[in-house]
């Protein structure tokens, strides 16, 4: 189910949070531009705390994200990658691995971490596919985005946000 891609009315000044994001590099020319929506739709609402980290792939992400919260700098740690089914580990066990020790990561840490992991089936390197993902990080970017936003309100709602 897609969100809208509005960003939601969030009545808080949010603009002292500090955001790590996390790219993996496998089909970087894909996964970037979840963050390029991201990133903007963050900097219209005064948010430019952003700390970008990349790792190889997605199944670096949960230690990345790990070492990233045991920090304390960060309110939200969003992750960005691509699991395609093929090639040499089976699409299923990582796609699983990489997504329940995010969150477990997040339970441990108390530091809300986003995803932007996604696992489509049949993935293929042609250009409709290519063109197709491209376009839909694009979106999920935006997505994270409004659900970072919504993840600070409730944050500051705790006391655990850092606002403006």
């Amino acid at each position: 189910m897609n969100q809208p891609s509005i960003a939601p009315q969030i009545g808080g000044d949010f603009s002292n949070a500090r955001i790590a994001y996390i790219e993996a590099n496998w089909h970087n020319d894909i996964v970037s531009q979840a963050r390029t929506s991201f990133t903007r739709s963050l900097n219209a609402r005064g948010i430019t705390d952003i700390q970008l980290s990349t790792v190889p792939g997605s199944l670096e992400i949960p230690l990345q994200a790990k070492l990233l919260a045991k920090t304390g700098q960060f309110d939200v740690i969003v992750a960005a990658g691509l699991i395609v089914d093929g090639g040499i580990y089976r699409h299923d066990f990582v796609a699983s691995t990489v997504l329940d020790a995010m969150m477990q990561v997040s339970l441990d840490s108390e530091v809300p971490i986003l995803s932007v992991v996604l696992t489509p089936i049949h993935f293929h390197e042609h250009e409709e596919h290519h063109t197709f993902f491209f376009n839909h990080f694009l979106k999920k970017g935006e997505e994270a985005a409004n659900a970072c936003l919504m993840t600070l309100e409730n944050m500051e709602a705790l006391g655990k946000a850092r606002t403006g």
